[in-house]
């Protein structure tokens, strides 16, 4: 699974954001509450479209979501938005969160297959695909993850008012920023003008 994705926040310009694992790359859809203004998955195509900007790189006329699926994927990710903010603020899990994860990822996910490649091998999934199968491999992700190695290291961004959420991968598990061009930089630079002030 590739990784990255360019986001073009409200208040203007473009930057490049690895959420580090599939189901924070759902999150950057939209969410309840506060978050509603960056809402994306107004229609099923749409959740078919963020298949090709997440780390799936999935081919979106490939990929059938019918209007029930959509209205799980919302709710699937506003529950995820839930337990990412308890895992970041260090409060505890709801059982239910834990119970709609369950339920997400029982049916079957979508299906990998190897492609070889010049330079090796790579990942690729078997299509067409059913937003039920996509759910269900978001849902695994997040069991993968939460019962893996870096369970500890859902983290969210240290900038002033950016709240996106990334899994930390790096070898010493010391990053803090949603991105260095954006969020890292402006602190680089508030920390420059707090040291030059009189």
């Amino acid at each position: 699974m590739e990784a990255g994705m360019v986001l073009r926040p409200p208040s203007g310009g473009m930057f490049r954001f690895d959420p580090g694992t599939l189901w924070l790359d759902l999150l950057v859809s939209g969410g309840p509450g506060e978050l509603a203004v960056f809402e994306t998955l107004h229609t099923p195509a749409d959740l078919a479209d963020w298949t090709a900007l997440s780390r799936l790189r999935l081919d979106p006329a490939q990929v059938h979501v019918t209007d029930v699926e959509l209205l799980a994927g919302k709710g699937l990710r506003d529950g995820l938005w839930e337990l990412a903010r308890s895992l970041t603020r260090a409060r505890p899990v709801r059982p239910e969160l834990a119970a709609l994860v369950d339920a997400a990822a029982a049916p079957p996910p979508l299906a990998p297959r190897v492609r070889v490649t010049g330079s090796g091998f790579r990942r690729e999934w078997t299509l067409p695909a059913t937003g039920t199968q996509l759910l269900s491999t978001v849902a695994r992700d997040v069991v993968d993850v939460l019962t893996g190695p870096y369970a500890d290291r859902v983290r969210e961004c240290g900038g002033d008012r950016c709240g996106l959420v990334f899994l930390d991968t790096s070898r010493p598990g010391s990053r803090r920023w949603c991105s260095m061009e954006r969020c890292g930089n402006r602190s680089k630079v508030r920390a420059l003008r707090e040291r030059r002030a009189p």
